[in-house]
């Protein structure tokens, strides 16, 4: 990136396909913990401690049915040329039952701090289905996502009726990419639809996550799982988030005050002057996505949704007046039941069951956002803005000071 490569590059079932270098990295599975073959770790790799158990990718796509794909544009070095580069973004999207499924999910949407956009929820709020895709990118380029989303699903006959209203989130990545230049196109967003997969899931600078920092440090997209105990249905959550928000004296991992351990160089803010509009320095956002297999009505996946926020509280965050921090949750449950004719007949949850999903939610939630900082890489954007990613010894030598490394 530094020498101003040029890449375009395409996730598709957890791997790299690099347009130009055909380099490929395969992710494998370790113990719950997913490694790629560089030996890349995730966050418990580092020993830090988590409640709750991982389902066997401790991924969104845990949740059968789910898959997950993106297009990660990188290209160009130096200053700023709006419409040249340097383009440091891409687009995300989680499919609930897959390209080959256009049978809706039921759903629920929560919104923690509104200066941001999810397209699509005034429906969802209205009917409760969800219909499609959900696609993450950044703030300026929801508007050609939507557009592609509808083409693509009419193209592959994926649309249930005649008019689609999809569901299109984003966060702004304008210290590190030219956002104003519209890099993004209907032929990226088309990739990662058609490129989507079940299987591991690539994070950090992937995807709608590429240019995106959190909590002072490069961040991104990140993703973990959780498995519900049989007693309460033996169900799994995953959590998909494109994690954008947050100073770094927030920070907190694992109940440690990383943040004020690693403080944030003067120079460092100083270099980001559109933070002074926030007064505590916040032009950040997080889009959260939960998915679950447990049979949730769309009132109670509102719900689920509200619980995201308690995770994200987890590493610190107090979604400042400039965040936009909004979450939506599907189950994977009651197939079929926005097409029945008359009366569906749906199973849902006992609401005194319902907690264990809560918990799994604000774990699964609590450890993506870490899992999209630890994955990251240092980034070199536009007019030289570089956005260092946390270290990790310095991240457990944090944890090992307050006793907290496992």
């Amino acid at each position: 990136m530094q020498r101003g490569l040029v890449r375009s590059l395409v996730l598709a079932r957890g791997s790299w396909f690099d347009t130009l270098t055909t380099s490929v990295c395969i992710a494998v599975s370790l113990g719950g913990a997913t490694v790629d073959a560089q030996g890349k770790p995730r966050a418990r790799d580092l020993g830090i401690p988590f409640d709750g158990t991982p389902a066997a990718l401790n991924a969104i796509t845990d949740v059968p049915g789910v898959e997950v794909g993106a297009t990660t544009l990188i290209s160009g070095a130096g200053p700023l040329k709006v419409g040249a580069g340097p383009v440091r973004t891409g687009v995300t999207a989680i499919l609930p039952r897959g390209k080959n499924s256009k049978d809706q999910v039921f759903a629920g949407w929560f919104s923690l701090n509104g200066n941001g956009e999810m397209t699509g929820t005034t429906w969802i709020e209205e009917a409760g289905f969800l219909e499609g895709p959900i696609l993450i990118t950044n703030t300026h380029s929801v508007g050609v996502v939507r557009d592609a989303s509808i083409k693509w699903s009419v193209e592959h006959g994926q649309a249930s009726q005649a008019w689609s209203l999809p569901v299109v989130a984003e966060t702004w990545d304008g210290f590190l990419n030219d956002i104003n230049g519209f890099h993004v196109k209907p032929e990226h967003v088309f990739a990662a639809l058609d490129g989507a997969r079940s299987g591991p899931v690539a994070e950090g600078n992937v995807g709608g996550g590429t240019g995106m920092r959190c909590y002072g440090f490069k961040c991104g997209t990140g993703t973990a799982s959780r498995k519900i105990d049989a007693r309460s249905g033996g169900y799994v959550v995953g959590v998909l988030v494109q994690a954008n928000h947050g100073t770094r004296d927030l920070l907190r991992v694992a109940g440690v005050p990383v943040g004020q351990e690693l403080p944030e160089p003067a120079a460092g803010r100083a270099a980001d002057a559109s933070r002074a509009r926030d007064a505590l320095g916040e032009v950040g956002s997080i889009i959260i996505v939960v998915a679950t297999d447990a049979p949730l009505l769309p009132h109670q996946l509102k719900r689920i949704a509200r619980r995201a926020t308690l995770g994200l509280a987890r590493t610190g965050s107090v979604s400042s007046n400039g965040s936009g921090d909004i979450f939506i949750a599907f189950s994977t449950a009651n197939a079929g039941a926005a097409n029945a004719p008359e009366a569906a007949q749906v199973s849902m949850m006992s609401n005194a069951r319902i907690g264990a999903v809560f918990e799994a939610t604000v774990q699964a939630t609590e450890e993506a956002i870490v899992n999209a900082l630890v994955a990251a890489e240092t980034m070199i954007g536009v007019d030289g803005h570089r956005t260092e990613a946390i270290s990790h010894d310095a991240l457990r030598q944090a944890l090992r000071k307050y006793n907290r490394l496992k």
